[in-house]
């Protein structure tokens, strides 16, 4: 009888409890608040314009620059132009030396970055055939302690349509912020961060999608073969290659060949180089520059190419923090040096603890899907933290990437060590 009174009374107690989730809503929902509900975006200047030559450049010897730099011999994979969008965003915030290395290293100030953003990522846009998005956000630890400057946000609303929530950066922090992650990137990539330490207190993100058809897919059994892939290190492996004929040869003198492969429409195309035989992928790599690729493409022989590459897939992962310090800005990743008063003074140490950028690329029979997501994580302290041929056979390790053939500029660069 107890018994049976017991069992009645939790069933009562869970009734009321569904009762009370279904009033004041239970279920799971971003725990944070969006704080750009108040702030409407307002026109960039110069949106309708187009980048100059100089900016594309500039752009075009960043992207090159962050990939040799980041190269580790593996199935190396960056989306350029997502680094430096997250990149920009946050050098909206920089003051003093922090701000002059970050502009240093981006290769423009930060009103020429916001500028040529705008018109970037006003012009960059898909279609029926191809999916092509960029999606920004910026997560706010929701403390007392930590007051963001408006203006901050209000730049990342106009020129990077950006989207800020303050967050109790906890558990339901991380579910959210990979929950937007993986609705940003397809499901591509469905994880940015583990967890958050009591010190961070901001994370800016950018996701990058790419999905589009070949112009000419491969869609005969004879296009797909089983064939020998050669590694560097004298390893054969057995994979699926894809056969066709293109159109646009590629050289680079006697150092590489190549070629491109459109995809639907011809605004955006596939470019793989393969370097002359018994020169290591390594030193290829770090013989390109922006000014060379443009060069290559700009200089493309309308001149039928028989072609075959592996079907591959491949993801990558790496923090930039050391590749960006190298590369001219290790301000701001110090605590003690590191200025970001244009985006909080709630603290005398306030600094970029990391910038992770992770990637997905898949080749395929009847097109490509890519997807790339870079994070910065700030993080704030009262006292700075102590630790701190005209036949080209790519049957060997090559670089490729996808790019933009109004402007040449690279969203994707990688490199393809081993397909299998």
């Amino acid at each position: 009888m107890v018994r049976s009174k017991a069992v009645s009374l939790i069933l009562v107690l869970a009734l009321l409890f569904v009762c009370f989730c279904n009033l004041v809503g239970c279920s799971h929902r971003i725990a944070s608040v969006d704080l750009m509900a108040g702030i409407e975006p307002r026109a960039s200047a110069g949106v309708s314009g187009t980048a100059s030559d100089g900016a594309k450049a500039t752009a075009a010897d960043f992207a090159f620059r962050l990939y040799r730099a980041s190269y580790d011999g593996k199935n190396t994979l960056l989306s350029p132009l997502s680094v430096f969008v997250a990149l920009a965003m946050t050098a909206n915030g920089a003051n003093g030396n922090t701000k002059t290395q970050m502009e240093s290293v981006l290769g423009m100030t930060v009103e020429q970055l916001n500028e040529f953003c705008a018109v970037c990522l006003n012009s960059l846009t898909g279609n029926d055939d191809v999916k092509l998005t960029l999606a920004n956000s910026v997560w706010l630890r929701d403390t007392e302690q930590f007051a963001v400057k408006q203006a901050f946000l209000q730049t990342n609303a106009d020129v990077y349509r950006a989207g800020a929530f303050r967050a109790p950066f906890d558990k339901t922090t991380v579910k959210d912020v990979n929950g937007w992650v993986k609705d940003h990137t397809d499901g591509m990539i469905d994880k940015i961060v583990d967890g958050f330490t009591n010190q961070d207190m901001m994370l800016l993100i950018n996701a990058l999608v790419f999905d589009a058809k070949w112009a000419t897919p491969y869609t005969l059994d004879t296009q797909v073969h089983t064939d020998d892939f050669h590694l560097e290190n004298g390893t054969v492996k057995r994979v699926r290659f894809l056969s066709d004929t293109e159109s646009r040869y590629l050289s680079d003198g006697d150092r590489a060949v190549g070629f491109v492969k459109p995809y639907v429409g011809g605004r955006y195309a596939f470019a793989a180089l393969l370097p002359a035989e018994g020169t290591p992928v390594a030193d290829y790599v770090a013989s390109l520059t922006g000014e060379t690729v443009i060069s290559i493409l700009k200089n493309a022989q309308n001149v039928p190419v028989k072609t075959e590459m592996p079907k591959f897939e491949s993801q990558y992962e790496i923090v930039l923090n050391d590749v960006l310090s190298g590369l001219g800005m290790p301000d701001a990743f110090d605590p003690a040096a590191a200025d970001f008063t244009g985006i909080t003074e709630s603290f005398p140490a306030f600094w970029i603890d990391e910038v992770l950028h992770k990637t997905y690329i898949e080749v395929g029979e009847k097109g490509t899907r890519a997807a790339a997501v870079t994070s910065i994580k700030g993080k704030g302290a009262t006292a700075p933290d102590e630790n701190r041929p005209q036949i080209v056979v790519l049957d060997r390790p090559f670089v490729y990437f996808i790019y933009d053939t109004e402007t040449n500029l690279p969203l994707f660069i990688g490199t393809l060590n081993d397909p299998s």
